[in-house]
C-alpha cells in the first residue's frame, strides 16, 4: 500500500480544520499521521474513528450515525463512537479511535485513544450465571455467539461443537469471490487458529451430537460422552435440500458448506458447460461466480422469473437481464426431469449437456436434535423475543430459530448470515444471566452479490400490498420498497447503502417501540 492510499482523502485532521466543516451529524474523512479517520458530530460531541470497517474495508464515511454508533454502508456493521467496539455484526473487531479537542474555532485530531475493555466480568454471586456454556453449530450464530460472550466479560467456560471438519468460515464468500476465484482461502476462515485457545473457546470439530437433555442439561456426543451445560445455544444451520434420488442419477453438487466450495471449483476447472437447477440465491451468485471463470452457464428453474417471490417482478425482471448481459441462458417454467452425467434432461424433454450440475432448491433447518428432545417447533425452533426456547436455559438462533417479529407479532424465519449474527449476539447476552436481558429487534438485512452489483435487503415482506421503485433500476441506481398498507415491511437498494442503512434504522425504531409498548 502506498503512502497516499494509507492517507485515505481528505484534510490533515492532525492540522486541525474549522468547526463549522461539521454539522450536527455529520461525518467527514481525513487522515492523521499515515491513518485514514473519520471526524463525527453526533449530538454536540465530535468523535474521531477509523475510517475502515473492519469487516471487509467499507468506507465508514459513506455510512450513518445511529445511536452512538457508525454504521457501515456495506455490510451494515456498527461500532460504538466513543469506544470503537463493535456493537453489531457482521464486524468482529473494533476500529481505532483518537483523541479530539474543539477549540479556537478548530477541530484538532491527537493521539490515539488505547483500546477499550472488555465489559466487567459477571459477579460469581450472581447465581443466575451460568458456569458454562455450550453452543451447538461452528457458523456464523455459533461464532458470534462466543465472541460476544468473551467481549461482554463472561469468564467461564465456552464449549462449541461443530459437525463438520472446518472451525467457522465465512459462508457468503464460498458463493461470491472464493467461488469465482477472485478470493484466495486465506480469506475465509473467520478467527486465525489461535484464537479459540487465546481466548479459551473449546472447539469441537467433527464432534456430532446425538441428543440434549433439558432436564440434566446435557448434550449427548457421538462418542458416547456428555456435556454438561448451564445454558446452552442451538445454531446448528441449515442444510441443503436435495434432489430426489429418481431425478438425480449422475453426479449433482449443492453449496452449504466449504467442502462443497472446495469441490465446485476443483469441478470447474474441468468443466465448459454448467446447468444450474434453481434460481435461487445460492444458484444465481453460483451461476455469476462461474460466469467469471468463464464457463457456459445454464439456469433452470420452475418460476416465471428468478427470485420473483422475494422481490417482486420489476426487479427480478431486472435481475434476470443482468445475468443475460453476462451470458447466462435461462430456462424458466421448467424442472429436471432426469440429471446423468454429462447432460440434463428437462420436463419437457428437452436435453442440455453439462459438464457440471450445480443444485440450489433451497435449504432445510436442522431442528432434528430439538424436535427429539422436546422442544417447541413450528417450522423451525420457536422461541421467544429473549430467544429462549420453551425449554429454561436454552436458546436458538439463526435458520433453525422462529421468533416473534416486534413490529408486526408474526412469527418469522430468516435464513441470512448477518441476521444468525445478531440473534447469537442478543442470545448470548441473555445466556449470561443477571440483570441485563435484552429483546431481540433487529432488522434482518443481507446482501446478494452478481457480478460487480450488490443488492442489499433491509427488512422482511413474505407478502406485500404494493411494490414501489424508487430511481432507475436499469441505471443500477434504485430502492424499492415492499409495503403492507402504510408500513413499509422491507427495502431493497442498489447502490443506495444510505437508504438502506436509514431503513433499517427505521425500522428497528419502529420494533424498539412496539416491544417496549408490549412490557
Amino acid at each position: 500500500m502506498t503512502t497516499d492510499e494509507s492517507l485515505g482523502n481528505g484534510p490533515d485532521l492532525a492540522a486541525g480544520i474549522p468547526a463549522t466543516e461539521l454539522g450536527e451529524g455529520t461525518m467527514l474523512e481525513g487522515h492523521v499521521g499515515g491513518d485514514a479517520v473519520v471526524v463525527a458530530r453526533y449530538h454536540g460531541t465530535v468523535y474521531a474513528v477509523g475510517a475502515k470497517c473492519t469487516h471487509y474495508g467499507g468506507p465508514l464515511a459513506e455510512g450513518i450515525l445511529v445511536d452512538g454508533t457508525i454504521r457501515c454502508p456495506w455490510h451494515h456493521a456498527a461500532f460504538d463512537l466513543q469506544t470503537g467496539a463493535v456493537r453489531r455484526p457482521p464486524a468482529l473487531d473494533p476500529i481505532p479511535c483518537w483523541k479530539v479537542r474543539e477549540e479556537n474555532g478548530r477541530i484538532v485530531v491527537a493521539g490515539r485513544k488505547d483500546p477499550a475493555p472488555p465489559r466487567a466480568t459477571p459477579s460469581v454471586s450472581v447465581p443466575a450465571t451460568p458456569e458454562s456454556i455450550v453452543i451447538l453449530g461452528g457458523g456464523a450464530a455459533g461464532l458470534y455467539a462466543a465472541e460476544t460472550l468473551r467481549r461482554e466479560g463472561y469468564d467461564r467456560a465456552i464449549t462449541m461443537i461443530e459437525a463438520g471438519p472446518d472451525a467457522p468460515y465465512d459462508r457468503p464468500n464460498l458463493s461470491k469471490d472464493y467461488l469465482a476465484g477472485t478470493a484466495s482461502e486465506e480469506w475465509i476462515p473467520l478467527r486465525a487458529p489461535g484464537w479459540y485457545a487465546e481466548n479459551e473457546v473449546e472447539l469441537l470439530l467433527n464432534s456430532e451430537v446425538t441428543a440434549i437433555d433439558p432436564a440434566a442439561r446435557t448434550v449427548q456426543l457421538e462418542d458416547g460422552t456428555a456435556r454438561p451445560f448451564g445454558a446452552l445455544l442451538i445454531a446448528t444451520g441449515a442444510e441443503p435440500v436435495r434432489l430426489d434420488p429418481d431425478v438425480a442419477r449422475g453426479k449433482v453438487h449443492y453449496l452449504r458448506t466449504l467442502g462443497h466450495s472446495r469441490a465446485l471449483i476443483a469441478a470447474a476447472g474441468h468443466a465448459r458447460s454448467v446447468v444450474i437447477l434453481g434460481a435461487s440465491f445460492i444458484g444465481l451468485e453460483v451461476a455469476a461466480a462461474l460466469r467469471e471463470r468463464n464457463l457456459d452457464v445454464t439456469v433452470v428453474a420452475p418460476d416465471e422469473r428468478p427470485l420473483e417471490r422475494v422481490f417482486g417482478p420489476e426487479l427480478a425482471d431486472f435481475i434476470r437481464r443482468l445475468h443475460e448481459d453476462h451470458g447466462v441462458r435461462f430456462r424458466l417454467g421448467r424442472k429436471a426431469a432426469v440429471v446423468e452425467d454429462g447432460r440434463v434432461v428437462l420436463d419437457d424433454g428437452t436435453v442440455l449437456q453439462a459438464d457440471l450440475v450445480v443444485a440450489g432448491i433451497g435449504v432445510r433447518p436442522r431442528v432434528a436434535l430439538a424436535e427429539r428432545a422436546g422442544l417447541t417447533m413450528d417450522r423451525g425452533i420457536l422461541v421467544d423475543e429473549y430467544l429462549q426456547t420453551s425449554a429454561p436455559g436454552i436458546y436458538a438462533a439463526g435458520d433453525v430459530a422462529r421468533w416473534p417479529d416486534a413490529r408486526t407479532g408474526d412469527r418469522i424465519r430468516v435464513e441470512h448470515w448477518v441476521l444468525a449474527q445478531r440473534q447469537a449476539q442478543t442470545a448470548a447476552i441473555n445466556m449470561m444471566g443477571g440483570a441485563r436481558r435484552e429483546r431481540f429487534t433487529a432488522a434482518p438485512f443481507f446482501w446478494s452479490r452478481h457480478y460487480d452489483l450488490s443488492i442489499d435487503y433491509t427488512g422482511h415482506a413474505e407478502r406485500w400490498t404494493a411494490v414501489e421503485v424508487n430511481g432507475d433500476l436499469a441505471a443500477r441506481d434504485a430502492s424499492v420498497t415492499y409495503r403492507n398498507g402504510e408500513r413499509a415491511d422491507a427495502v431493497a437498494t442498489l447502490h443506495r447503502d444510505r437508504v438502506s442503512l436509514a431503513s433499517e434504522a427505521r425500522m428497528e425504531a419502529a420494533a424498539a417501540a412496539a416491544a417496549a409498548g408490549r412490557k
